[in-house]
């Protein structure tokens, strides 16, 4: 496979181009041209419902066929009719706890973790008024879920398991192909957040062996929109919220009401960017699901390089860093850091940055519950600096100079 085309990548985004190092991805990627050009282009010549007889709204009904295709080779899924469209992966985590809440039965334990997002902790909180039992998961000391510990915690009763493919707070990539296994055996089913992963490798739902995953476009370089898979026999049994003149087959019956075209315009040109990239990388690719899954374990290597400069960057300001910093453990991390400077708030350390052109996040991430077991306040908690394949070795060398600027200052 060519060397990673760093260049050519950076050339792409044009909102790079003005010298700011922006390192805090996880809360949103930038949109390559196309993805740009895609939006323009759709509210420019169709910007109208679907569903019509004209030519413009059927122009609609093929791009969202377009983007459903494109999506679901993205993830590896059956068919095409398993990918919903929606607002974000926040609404489709609710949507689908709802339904699961409906159709408990005898199976009334959900096992949630305290390495997710908030988002996909609470929609399962909340059926607790259904009379669902929450059992936790929870991460060890080394900042990583191990599926082994799920032994003690899967019964008869469980329902569901719903985890996060990779923490958006430090990093931690859980083998979630393991983690379906131990479930299934039990007879439960899994909920995987991808949403955090989304960017930095691979997306395989038969290989996750899962039975639903959610992501947000907009981690993976389209605007903002979310979507969600899940086996669509699994989908069409599920009791959902729809106007009577819907069907109660996916993906209608889970597309509550309109969304933006347009921005599923973008996804679909965010997926063949991607591919693009695949086939730069491996012209032998035979086929757009090789170009993608090329394209992304490209990006997976690349970003542990990227996770390795980091590290040493952090390491030599003396920052405390949460999760995995293992050199020979790059494989089980994204290039997403959270770390604190020796007697520095992290707002400080953020606002310094800033100053300095360059843009991370403090706070708790939107996990809390994970602060708390790193012994952190939800109203401090941490620096994060979360990096894609945009970004370079170059910003990485500004950044650590930056940190030991911001330290001496402070000595």
């Amino acid at each position: 496979m060519a060397a990673f085309p760093i260049d050519q990548v950076r050339a792409a985004f044009p909102a790079l181009r003005d010298g700011f190092i922006f390192f805090d991805n996880a809360a949103g990627a930038q949109s390559p041209k196309a993805v740009l050009d895609a939006v323009a282009d759709h509210l420019l010549h169709r910007n109208v419902q679907r569903g019509g007889r004209y030519r413009q709204s059927q122009e609609v009904d093929a791009t969202i066929a377009r983007a459903r295709e494109s999506v679901a080779l993205l993830v590896n899924a059956r068919h095409p009719d398993e990918i919903s469209f929606g607002m974000n992966a926040t609404s489709f985590m609710r949507l689908i706890s709802i339904a699961i809440g409906q159709s408990l039965q005898e199976r009334r334990e959900i096992i949630v973790t305290d390495l997710d997002h908030e988002a996909n902790i609470a929609v399962w909180l909340a059926l607790e008024r259904e009379g669902a039992k929450i059992v936790w998961w929870n991460f060890r000391e080394d900042g990583q879920l191990h599926p082994e510990d799920l032994e003690k915690l899967l019964s008869p009763r469980t329902r569901i398991v719903a985890c996060t493919l990779a923490s958006n707070a430090i990093g931690s990539i859980l083998d979630v192909a393991e983690v379906s296994r131990r479930a299934h055996a039990a007879g439960a089913e899994v909920f995987i957040d991808a949403v955090h992963y989304g960017p930095h490798g691979p997306l395989d739902v038969q290989g996750f062996d899962c039975d639903y995953l959610v992501c947000s476009g907009y981690k993976i370089f389209s605007p903002h929109m979310g979507f969600l898979w899940g086996r669509q026999e699994t989908l069409n049994a599920l009791p959902t919220f729809r106007e009577d003149f819907v069907p109660d087959t996916t993906p209608a019956k889970l597309e509550i009401g309109t969304y933006i075209y347009e921005n599923v315009a973008g996804m679909d040109a965010a997926v063949r960017y991607l591919e693009d990239l695949g086939r730069l990388l491996n012209p032998a690719s035979t086929s757009r699901r090789a170009a993608l899954a090329a394209g992304m374990e490209s990006i997976r290597n690349y970003e542990a390089l990227l996770s390795r400069a980091m590290l040493d960057a952090l390491s030599s300001a003396k920052a405390t860093v949460y999760g995995i910093a293992g050199r020979d453990q790059l494989s089980l991390r994204t290039p997403t850091l959270c770390f604190n400077l020796p007697g520095i708030s992290p707002a400080k350390v953020t606002e310094a940055l800033a100053r300095q052109n360059i843009g991370v996040r403090d706070g708790h991430m939107y996990s809390p519950r994970l602060m708390k077991r790193l012994g952190l306040t939800k109203e401090s908690g941490a620096v994060r600096a979360s990096l894609v394949h945009y970004n370079t070795m170059e910003e990485v060398h500004k950044f650590q100079n930056a940190l030991a600027a911001i330290a001496n200052a402070h000595d």
